[in-house]
């Protein structure tokens, strides 16, 4: 059994991973956009609106390799590649919604305290 100070470490590590790749700013909004039914590459670049190509695909890429996306490719000529949520794609929604719920409820607050911080730390 590890010590109890190398586990938490572990957790900590662990955590902090999986908040850095399910926080970053487009992994929420594909698996938002994904929770309303699977959908084709283009169709999510539409949806989210101002995310290149690239960090589409490598969003994409990085949740399926976590396992919260399927892709599925259709033999079609051109091939037709569909993105779906997974089980664990779909749990995550309720924590994701949770927050979005969270923000929405204290933006006023949090938005009064930046700029009461701002106020006291001008020069």
């Amino acid at each position: 059994m590890k010590p109890a100070h190398i586990a938490e470490t572990e957790d900590c590590q662990q955590i902090s991973q999986m908040l850095s790749r399910i926080g970053d700013k487009w992994s929420m909004l594909v698996v938002t956009y994904l929770g309303e039914g699977g959908m084709r590459f283009s169709e999510l670049r539409r949806g989210i609106g101002n995310i290149s190509q690239k960090m589409l695909t490598t969003s994409l890429r990085n949740l399926e390799r976590d396992g919260f996306v399927k892709r599925t490719v259709l033999p079609t000529s051109p091939p037709r590649v569909d993105y779906e949520l997974t089980d664990l794609g779909r749990e995550l929604l309720v924590p994701v919604a949770g927050l979005a719920d969270w923000t929405r409820e204290n933006v006023h607050r949090i938005e009064t305290a930046r700029k009461q911080y701002d106020l006291l730390k001008k020069p």
